[in-house]
C-alpha cells in the first residue's frame, strides 16, 4: 500500500465509509496517517473495583459470576462480575447475542465508567477483553477526531491497516535542523503517535509533528509577508498633505498610544511598500480615531478608502462618525450593506466608480465583484477576527496593491500577536483617553439580585442607561442559568417604571437593530441581551453593565462586555452575578475585579482555559492546525520562527530543491485562501 493511493485500498473501506473520511478531509492512505490522535486512554493500570472512581474511565480486571436476560422485545443482558473487593453488573442493552461470550469463572478485562444505581455499581457496554484472546484493551489507546457513523473502533482498525505504509514517509528537513533541534525520524514520529509503546515515544513523535507543522505555517506567513514587501509597488500617500486640518476638529488631544500607531502608519503610507498594519488597542483606546488619521491622509492624496465592519449596525456607527467629521473638510461619506435598497445602491457603485465616494464604510457586501473603486488607496477593516483572511484578500484586490489597516479590540498576548498576524506589522494602542474613570467591578451572587436591579432603577433615574447580558436566549432544562427572556420578563414585571428591551442572535438583523437603535437613541432604559453587544453599539449614556452567570463566559469576552460601559465621563460600573463559587471561577471573578488592562486578562485567560475560541486559528483566518496548539506549543513556535525566517531570507521563492517538500505543504496548508503565488 502507497501513501498516495485512495482510502478505498484499505480492506474495509467502501464508498460508504470513504465519504464518511471525506468529512474529514482524509482521502488518502497519507491523510489518514495524518489524522492524529487528540489524546489517549491510558489503559495500562488496573484498579479495584470498590477503589475506582465513578463516572469515570477505568480499567478492571474480573471473574464473570453469573449472567441474565431480561426484560421484553428489547432484552438486556445483565453479567454480574466481581473481583477480591467487590463485584459490579455489566449491563448490554438489546444485545441478547453477546449472551454467550459470557460464562461463569471467564476472567475478563474491561475499560468504561462505573455508575452508582440504588446502590449497585454498574457498568453499561463497556470495552471487553477475555483473558488469552488476541484483541487486547490494555495500552495507550489514541482518540481521534471522528465524524457521525465513524467509531473510535473503526479508525483504530484503518490505522492498524496503513500501518506500515508510515515507513513510506521520507526525512524532509535539513539535516542540519534535524540535528539542531533533536528531531525524530518523520516515520518513526507517525508509527508512534498512532501506536505508543510508552509516553516517551508519544512525546518524541508529537514534538517532530508539530515543529514541522508549526514551521509549514510560519514559512506560509512569512512568505505571504515577504512577497508582499517584495512584490509591486503600493499606493503611497503625499507626504505633503497635512492632518491638521483634522486634528483641529478633534475635542481631545491624541493619546500618547494614538500618537505613536498613526506616526507608524503615516511612515507606512508615505512608503511605496504597501502597508499590512495590525493596529491592536483595548477597547476604549481610540483606534477609530488613528483609522480616521489615515483616511484623512489618504483621500486628501488623491486616493479612495474604504472601511469593513463585521455588522451592518457597526457600520452605521462608523459612517455616522465619520460624516459628522469628514463632511465640513470636504470628504465624502457613503454606507454599502446588504440592506442598501437597489436604487440607492446603484447610485453608489455608479459615484464609487467615478471616484465621486472618497470613504465607502459597509459590510461583506463590499466584497461583492460589481464594487468597484476608481482609485482605491486604504482598505480598513474593524475587529479583523471577524473575517477570514479571505475576506481581507478580496476587498485588497480591489485595488491596486492599496494599503491595509486592520483593527481589533480583542486583547491578544503579546507573545502571541506576531505568530497569529504573523502577515501584518503591529501597532498597540495602550493608554486611554484622558477623562475615562476606571470601571468599578464587583463580584455578586444570586441571592443580591434584587440590590443589583434596585441599583439599575437609580442610575437609570438619574439619567443614565444599563446593559444587562445573560448566557442564554431562552430557559434551558440543562443549563441552570437565567436566560434573557426569563430576565426580560422578570424585569419587566418588576420595574413598570422602567422601559426595557430585549435583544438576542436569533432575532432578525432589522429586529436587532431597531432595538440597538432605540438604545443608542436613549428611548430604552435598560438593555437585556446575549452577547450580540459584545462588539457594536457605543453609547456613552451607558454607565452600568450586569453580567447574569458571568461564569458561562471567557476572561476576554467579560473585558470585551464591559467594554461597553465607561465610554463618557460619568462614573460607570460592572457587576457580575456569578452562578458559581468553584475554584475556577473565583479566581476569574477575581481578576476582572483587579484589572481593567485587556493585555493582562487575556494572559490569565489563557492559563486558565487555554486558547478556546480566542486563539481558534478558524476566527483569526490562519489554516487549521492539526497537531499543534499555539498556546501550549509556544516554546516550539519560538524556535521554528527563526528557522523559517532563515529559510525565507535564503529562498525567498522556495525554488531550492531541499525546499520542495516544505513547499507543497505550504501549499496544501494554506490552498486558496491567501492566493499563494508559489
Amino acid at each position: 500500500m502507497n501513501l498516495k493511493d485512495s482510502v478505498t485500498a484499505i480492506k474495509g473501506v467502501g464508498a460508504k465509509r470513504a465519504e464518511l473520511l471525506e468529512k474529514l478531509n482524509i482521502r488518502t492512505v497519507e491523510d489518514l496517517l495524518m489524522c492524529f490522535p487528540r489524546r489517549y486512554e491510558d489503559r495500562r493500570k488496573a484498579v479495584t473495583i470498590m477503589e475506582a472512581p465513578f463516572n469515570q474511565d477505568v480499567l478492571l480486571e474480573v471473574k464473570v459470576v453469573r449472567k441474565q436476560i431480561v426484560g421484553g422485545r428489547m432484552k438486556l443482558l445483565k453479567v454480574l462480575v466481581e473481583d477480591n473487593t467487590g463485584n459490579l453488573e455489566m449491563l448490554f442493552f438489546n444485545a441478547k447475542f453477546l449472551a454467550n461470550l459470557f460464562r461463569p469463572g471467564d476472567e475478563l478485562t474491561l475499560f468504561g465508567k462505573i455508575t452508582l444505581n440504588k446502590n449497585r455499581r454498574q457498568m453499561s457496554h463497556p470495552e471487553f477483553h477475555k483473558t488469552g484472546s488476541e484483541d487486547d484493551i490494555r495500552g495507550l489507546f489514541p482518540v481521534y477526531p471522528l465524524t457521525e457513523g465513524l467509531s473510535q473502533h473503526q479508525m483504530r482498525t484503518m490505522q492498524m491497516a496503513v500501518r506500515s505504509a508510515a515507513w513510506q514517509m521520507e526525512e524532509w528537513l535539513p539535516e542540519e535542523i534535524v540535528e539542531k533541534y533533536r528531531l525524530c525520524d518523520p516515520a518513526y514520529a507517525i508509527e508512534n503517535i498512532h501506536f505508543p509503546l510508552a509516553e516517551e515515544s508519544v512525546k518524541q513523535g508529537r514534538y517532530r509533528l508539530v515543529f514541522e507543522e508549526l514551521l509549514t505555517l510560519q514559512t506560509g506567513l512569512f512568505y505571504i509577508k515577504n512577497n508582499k514587501e517584495r512584490g509591486e509597488k503600493g499606493v503611497a500617500a503625499d507626504p505633503a498633505v497635512s492632518v491638521q486640518p483634522f486634528l483641529d476638529r478633534l475635542p481631545f488631544k491624541l493619546t500618547e498610544g494614538q500618537a505613536r500607531a498613526y506616526a507608524q502608519i503615516e511612515k507606512d503610507l508615505i512608503s511605496e511598500k504597501p502597508m499590512n498594519r495590525l493596529v491592536q488597542g483595548d477597547v476604549g483606546s481610540g483606534k477609530t480615531a488613528v483609522a480616521q488619521l489615515a483616511m484623512y491622509k489618504t483621500v486628501k492624496s488623491g486616493f479612495q478608502a474604504v472601511m469593513m465592519a463585521p455588522t451592518e449596525l457597526l457600520a452605521k456607527q462608523h459612517i455616522a462618525t465619520l460624516k459628522r467629521d469628514f463632511e465640513p473638510l470636504g470628504v465624502r461619506c457613503r454606507l454599502l450593506s446588504s440592506s442598501t435598497k437597489a436604487k440607492e445602491r446603484a447610485e453608489i457603485l455608479t459615484a464609487l466608480e467615478a471616484g465621486e465616494i472618497d470613504v465607502l464604510v459597509g459590510t461583506h457586501a463590499i466584497i461583492q465583484p460589481d464594487v468597484i473603486f476608481r482609485n482605491l488607496g486604504l482598505v480598513i477593516t474593524d475587529e479583523q477576527h471577524r473575517f477570514g483572511v479571505n475576506q481581507r484578500t478580496l476587498l485588497a484586490g480591489k485595488g491596486q496593491n492599496p494599503n491595509i489597516l486592520v483593527m481589533t479590540a480583542t486583547p491578544i498576548p503579546r507573545t502571541l500577536a506576531v505568530i497569529l498576524y504573523g502577515d501584518l506589522d503591529i501597532s498597540i494602542i495602550d493608554t486611554l483617553p484622558a477623562g475615562r474613570k476606571p470601571i468599578r467591578t464587583f463580584l455578586r451572587y444570586q441571592d443580591s439580585r434584587k440590590k443589583i436591579y434596585d441599583f439599575v432603577e437609580t442610575q437609570v433615574k438619574e439619567g443614565r442607561q444599563a446593559y444587562v447580558v445573560a448566557p442564554l436566549i431562552e430557559e434551558s432544562e440543562v443549563i441552570d442559568c437565567k436566560s434573557a427572556d426569563e430576565i426580560h420578563k422578570e424585569l419587566c414585571a418588576q420595574y413598570p417604571g422602567l422601559r426595557i428591551g430585549l435583544v438576542h442572535g436569533a432575532m432578525k438583523q432589522a429586529e436587532k437593530d431597531a432595538v440597538m437603535e432605540a438604545f443608542a437613541g436613549g428611548q430604552i432604559d435598560v438593555l437585556v441581551s446575549t452577547v450580540v453587544i459584545e462588539v457594536g453599539i457605543d453609547v456613552g449614556n451607558a454607565t452600568v453593565m450586569v453580567i447574569e452567570n458571568c461564569e458561562r463566559f471567557g476572561l476576554a469576552q467579560l473585558h470585551q462586555l464591559r467594554g461597553r460601559v465607561g465610554r463618557s465621563g460619568h462614573q460607570s460600573y460592572c457587576i457580575l452575578i456569578s452562578g458559581s463559587d468553584g475554584e475556577v471561577a473565583r479566581k476569574r471573578n477575581e481578576i476582572m475585579c483587579s484589572t481593567e488592562d485587556g493585555f493582562t486578562i487575556a494572559e490569565e485567560d489563557l492559563k486558565l482555559r487555554g486558547p478556546g475560541e480566542l486563539f481558534g486559528t478558524r476566527q483569526h483566518g490562519l489554516p487549521e492546525l492539526n497537531i499543534s496548539d499555539l498556546v501550549q506549543h509556544v516554546d516550539i513556535l519560538d524556535k521554528v520562527r527563526f528557522v523559517a525566517r532563515d529559510i525565507i531570507d535564503a529562498d525567498p521563492k522556495l525554488e531550492a530543491p531541499q525546499h520542495q517538500v516544505l513547499k507543497e505543504r505550504v501549499k496544501r496548508m494554506f490552498g486558496e485562501k491567501i492566493e499563494l503565488r508559489l
